[in-house]
């Protein structure tokens, strides 16, 4: 089994509804967004899943969010933008377009700190 994992940034706002304390007001982040994907096995030349293919991926799914207030965009309307939603957010979406016979998206991870992340993965 072989995994595959990048670390894209992206900065952008948000504003927890109903939360009693400073992250009610709009505050930002510098999000880090770590994408793991799994395969079992390597193609011909020996590739489980192009580096640029994933960025590729990866870049689409965040350059909607980035520099934006997330709690003002449609994927959000309903729900607050909390780092935990945003990682199975950005999942859903890498997922429909990653997962194949050979490859899963494995995990994403979402920091909005260096010491403060949150992992989404579905078994």
């Amino acid at each position: 089994m072989f995994e595959v994992e990048i670390t894209r940034v992206f900065s952008a706002a948000h504003q927890l509804r109903g939360y009693d304390g400073d992250c009610r007001n709009l505050h930002g982040h510098n999000y880090s967004v770590t994408v793991t994907v799994r395969a079992d096995q390597l193609n011909s030349v020996g590739i489980a899943l192009d580096f640029k293919r994933l960025k590729s991926e990866v870049d689409r799914v965040l350059d909607a969010y980035d520099h934006h207030n997330l709690s003002e965009l449609p994927d959000f309307a309903a729900v607050n933008p909390t780092s935990e939603i945003l990682a199975a957010t950005i999942y859903r979406k890498l997922a429909a377009v990653l997962n194949d016979g050979v490859m899963k998206l494995h995990r994403v991870k979402v920091g909005e700190s260096a010491n403060s992340a949150v992992t989404y993965f579905e078994d």
